[in-house]
């Protein structure tokens, strides 16, 4: 690509092609500074006669970069309503599990929120990996019946 704002002879780099391809030539050139050039680049205004200087940032921009210039972008956030129903959730799930016993909720505990393997939980708690596996399926359960009756 030529530099941004001229475009290159093709005539000189061409010579057999005729009229009509170094038309094509030209226009898909043009066609291609404007995508990587000119969307992307602020333009400067200069008035002279005002002594003012505008710059117009541009059309198009990369993320990189946005965050080169330390543009920071708004959190995609909750709506109110997402908020307390997402709340309304949590609480209802502390009840559930606040309701199994300790050993259940050590077991949960460590598969769910330490992301031990059953195996590995297994081993520890002296048992084969199918028990630690119909435990949690068991305590699963529970929780399912607990948070549908709520």
């Amino acid at each position: 690509m030529a530099k941004p704002g001229r475009l290159p002879d093709f005539r000189k780099m061409y010579p057999e092609a005729s009229e009509e391809v170094i038309e094509v030539l030209k226009e898909t050139e043009r066609k291609m500074q404007y995508q990587e050039y000119d969307l992307k680049a602020e333009q400067t205004i200069v008035d002279a006669k005002n002594h003012r200087v505008t710059v117009l940032s541009s059309r198009e921009d990369s993320y990189e970069r946005l965050v080169d210039m330390s543009i920071q972008f708004a959190e995609e956030s909750l709506s109110t309503e997402e908020q307390v129903f997402q709340r309304m959730e949590l609480e209802q799930l502390h009840r559930a599990l606040s309701s199994l016993s300790d050993e259940e909720r050590y077991l949960i505990q460590k598969i769910f929120f330490n992301e031990r393997t059953e195996r590995d939980l297994a081993e520890e708690l002296g048992c084969s990996q199918n028990a630690v596996n119909k435990r949690k399926q068991r305590i699963l359960d529970k929780l399912r019946r607990f948070l549908q009756n709520f």
